[in-house]
């Protein structure tokens, strides 16, 4: 079969790293949607003023007093219906016929142009690049939906009359896609395309010897294995004997906001880290500012260097290669309800941060409702709580409800389209 064309965006991490796994898999090159060959001057232009605009936003939201305006603005544009009483929602909202404007006014007519050149279909894990395609004609576009449940921007205004194939990470978002009117046969459940490495194939070698081990330090009383070491053993083998302690990351968004939140939970966690009964990794991302915050906040909790790591990787590919390498020994992560939520599927317990934006408060409960999202509780006794936590087996039955029940398999299910 011909390969993608594969389109994402830098808006945040989160179309980045649902495509970057699926370009490895499928052994092509991830296109931005705002670079060339599928943007040309002006629509570099206006999504630069698009990033600009939605990351100071994004950090500006949580501060207080001033922040407060903002999320509200924020959870405004983002906002998503109830989706219960079920009932049609596919009439087009102002965000929808922006887009549609837009495309009148040429937005997306390079992507059209060598999507027509190339004869490849359109893989994207962005809903604009999809949107635009369709509106302009082109038949085969595939759009990977990156979070629980989606605002009716991700579908075209005639809905009922649009070809879109939409690979979707959970029931609900199949369900939402439904209620805006796109077909049962134009919506497949695969799950969020997790990355290679981290999975191994299929069979997800990979995947169960992390957790495996990741399940005995997060049961260092052994609570949970009595309970459930039978389950365990059938899934995952037998399982090693601890050799380190838990690893705890913390992985704030794209646009660096929620890195102030360091210097609150840092002085609880001293003790654990500096007794060597955790290891933290603080994840700066791409960000260099950020990365100096959270160094400075290390620093003011009596740290060091050899007590935090700061991941911190200025090129976006060697960013995500290398916080993948460190999610493979990660026991915890905590991180707003983002595309990071899906990882829950690794076994990973998650210790969610405020969200910002409704999508990404969908994708807390989503995670709640599985079992495998967990609220901290006061972020100055963090150090309390979180040795509760792994003396009881909460965060083991966490790990352990995520691996069972969110889908695990999204990377191979929609590559299998393309080879």
């Amino acid at each position: 079969m011909t390969k993608p064309l594969l389109v994402a965006i830098e808006m945040g991490y989160g179309h980045l790293r649902a495509a970057i796994p699926l370009g490895d898999e499928l052994g092509i090159e991830v296109l931005h949607a705002d670079r060339p060959p599928t943007a040309g001057p002006r629509e570099q232009s206006l999504w630069r003023w698009t990033r600009r605009y939605y990351e100071g936003w994004a950090r500006l939201s949580t501060l207080p007093l001033v922040g407060e305006p903002l999320r509200w603005a924020l959870n405004e544009l983002t906002h998503i219906p109830p989706l219960y009483p079920r009932r049609d929602l596919s009439a087009p909202t102002t965000p929808v016929r922006l887009l549609s404007w837009l495309a009148s006014r040429g937005l997306g007519a390079e992507l059209v142009a060598e999507l027509r050149r190339s004869g490849k279909p359109l893989l994207t894990t962005f809903y604009t690049p999809a949107v635009l395609s369709a509106l302009s004609g082109v038949e085969q576009v595939s759009c990977v939906v990156t979070d629980s449940d989606i605002n009716r921007v991700w579908v075209p205004p005639r809905s009922t009359a649009q070809r879109i194939r939409y690979f979707a990470p959970s029931a609900r978002a199949v369900r939402r896609l439904q209620s805006y009117g796109v077909g049962e046969n134009q919506i497949e459940l695969t799950g969020f395309p997790l990355p290679g490495e981290l999975l191994g194939g299929p069979e997800l070698p990979v995947a169960r010897r992390n957790l495996a081990a990741r399940l005995v330090r997060l049961d260092p009383s052994g609570v949970f294995r009595r309970r459930c070491g039978e389950e365990l053993e059938r899934d995952l083998g037998p399982l090693p004997a601890p050799t380190t302690p838990p690893r705890l990351t913390y992985a704030i968004g794209g646009a660096g906001a929620q890195a102030e939140l360091a210097s609150i939970f840092l002085p609880s966690l001293a003790p654990l880290l500096r007794e060597r009964r955790l290891s933290l990794t603080l994840v700066a991302g791409a960000r260099p500012e950020v990365a100096v915050l959270l160094t400075a906040a290390i620093a003011a909790a009596g740290l060091g260097p050899d007590d935090v790591e700061v991941l911190f990787e200025p090129v976006y590919d060697h960013y995500f290669r290398r916080f993948h390498a460190r999610l493979a020994d990660t026991d915890i992560l905590w991180t707003k309800p983002s595309e990071m939520t899906f990882f829950g599927a690794l076994g990973l317990p998650l210790l969610l941060a405020p969200a910002m934006g409704v999508h990404e408060h969908e994708n807390g409960r989503w995670a709640r409702d599985l079992g495998c999202g967990l609220r901290p509780h006061d972020l100055s006794h963090v150090g309390e709580w979180l040795t509760d936590w792994l003396t009881d087996g909460t965060l083991a039955g966490a790990a352990w409800s995520g691996w069972q029940r969110m889908p695990r398999r999204g990377l191979y299910r929609i590559a299998a389209h393309y080879v």
